[in-house]
């Protein structure tokens, strides 16, 4: 509408009712931390000034986590079950964060419970739920809304990877299409952007932005991808910034409304940030700290050395089949010599000296075979031994170097005669026998009769680590001196 005024000017009317005006967005994301420590300087000090720049330019700042932000491989991780993760992620000033498989598979179910007590930042996950009551965990909301300084609702969701050993654990997961589209007809005119944190990987990505365009944006993880300056696929912007803080990823959009236009995505190298004097001493700091508290936790009082060896038969490796068949109650057990990375001496050895030995998260699994099926499996074995013995494993929770050599106990093969013995005798075709594994053997490929044919409970109260703990300290128990005396 317009005015004429008596001077001849011309005064126009704006209709401004229900209208919105433009708004400056930035995401400050990471992903897949894996509790490397060292990098939490340089991150802190980029997220602080990131921020006040992004402020100083008009923008609202959300500063996001996509998960796997802990790995119990680190000491400090390990002692406290990921508190002091928390604590950490608690300086960055998130705003939101979700969870990877690392948090869930790596706690027990009272662990992840109790891990975010203490967060100063919202954790969103929508595709996991309580076995035992089908609710949503109380650590947890299904998502997270922010209302922009234009009015315009912005909903942050999350997805982690559905992994079916979640059950395992007591927590339900729900595959990830199905998910998506029963929110979005449940969610429909409750927001005005959508955007996901996914701990799904970049396959998943991709399909998710081809089959749901009312996504704008995916900040991704899980497969420790990187896209420097993300990835449009169809109206979805795909961002990523790789794993272990190595970036920061930096996305910047508008918003009008409904509307998001001008996104942009980048990555920032955190080893081209400056350095302060006083990283290192922050450095050696957190990561001594770890090592001190396990090292507090006195474990067994050896006789003598045990020594590993990636190529032959030792002594660390027996003790570890003859741990591993006292807590699955088998007669027989499985391992790889390149779990094991380091010898322990003789003498008092702690938890820190194990961790060390053992940094991985690798369940123990008793697995059920017909007779039949557990001769395959050592043929399956005997094919692949002498590939397997300087293979780089990576992935399913290994943090060896190299595979190492497969040693049997209980169960042996005799090669001249191409046969599988049961402590020296012809194995019983249909006959079930039960063999003490890893679970890290039911998710890689070169023993497929574990997956196909196995009948296989994984143990998720217990680490291999714990469980090789568990049988030093009862095998060769720390003698009280007062008592001896």
């Amino acid at each position: 509408m317009f005015k004429f005024l008596r001077d001849g000017r011309i005064k126009i009317y704006v209709k401004t009712r229900g209208m919105k005006m433009k708004n400056k967005v930035a995401i400050l994301h990471t992903n897949d931390l894996h509790s490397h420590f060292e990098n939490f300087p340089k991150i802190k000090r980029f997220m602080q000034s990131k921020t006040k720049e992004l402020e100083s330019q008009g923008y609202t700042i959300f500063r996001v986590d996509d998960g796997d932000a802990m790995d119990r491989s680190n000491p400090l991780t390990d002692v406290t079950n990921g508190q002091a993760n928390v604590e950490l992620l608690n300086q960055l000033n998130y705003d939101v964060a979700t969870v990877g498989n690392n948090e869930v598979l790596t706690n027990s179910h009272d662990d992840l419970e109790h891990l975010y007590d203490k967060a100063n930042f919202k954790v969103i996950l929508d595709n996991v739920d309580e076995k035992e009551t089908g609710k949503k965990p109380q650590w947890s909301d299904s998502y997270a809304d922010y209302v922009l300084p234009n009015g315009s609702k912005l909903r942050f969701m999350a997805l982690t990877f559905p992994y079916p050993t979640f059950k395992m654990l007591g927590w339900n997961v729900y595959p990830v299409y199905e998910t998506i589209n029963k929110q979005l007809k449940k969610w429909s005119g409750d927001y005005d952007v959508l955007i996901l944190l996914s701990h799904l990987g970049i396959n998943y990505d991709g399909e998710i932005a081809k089959r749901f365009p009312e996504i704008s944006i995916i900040i991704g993880g899980h497969t420790h991808h990187l896209l420097k300056t993300g990835k449009l696929v169809n109206q979805t912007l795909l961002t990523a910034a790789e794993k272990w803080g190595h970036y920061v990823g930096v996305i910047t959009f508008n918003v009008d409304g409904k509307h998001v236009s001008n996104r942009q995505a980048e990555v920032v190298k955190v080893s081209e940030l400056a350095s302060q004097p006083e990283d290192k001493d922050w450095i050696e700091e957190i990561d001594q700290q770890g090592h001190t508290m396990l090292a507090d936790q006195k474990i067994a009082d050896l006789p003598k050395p045990l020594t590993t060896s990636l190529e032959s038969d030792n002594s660390m490796i027996e003790v570890g089949l003859k741990a591993l068949e006292s807590y699955t109650k088998t007669e027989a057990a499985i391992l790889n010599t390149g779990l094991f990375l380091k010898d322990l001496p003789k003498g008092i050895v702690d938890m820190n000296q194990i961790q060390q030995v053992l940094p991985h998260n690798i369940h123990a699994m008793k697995t059920t075979l017909w007779g039949f099926d557990l001769v395959r499996l050592i043929k399956e074995m005997e094919k692949n031994k002498k590939f397997l013995i300087h293979f780089e494993q990576k992935g399913m929770g290994f943090r060896g170097k190299y595979f190492g050599l497969l040693e049997y106990d209980g169960v042996e093969y005799d090669d001249k005669r191409n046969r599988v013995l049961w402590h020296g005798k012809q194995i019983i075709l249909f006959k079930k026998y039960e063999v003490g594994l890893i679970d890290h053997y039911d998710f890689i490929p070169f023993f497929p009769t574990v997956d196909i044919a196995g009948k296989n409970k994984i143990y998720f109260d217990g680490t291999l680590k714990q469980i090789f703990a568990e049988y030093l300290a009862k095998k060769y128990p720390i003698r009280n001196e007062k008592n001896e005396a």
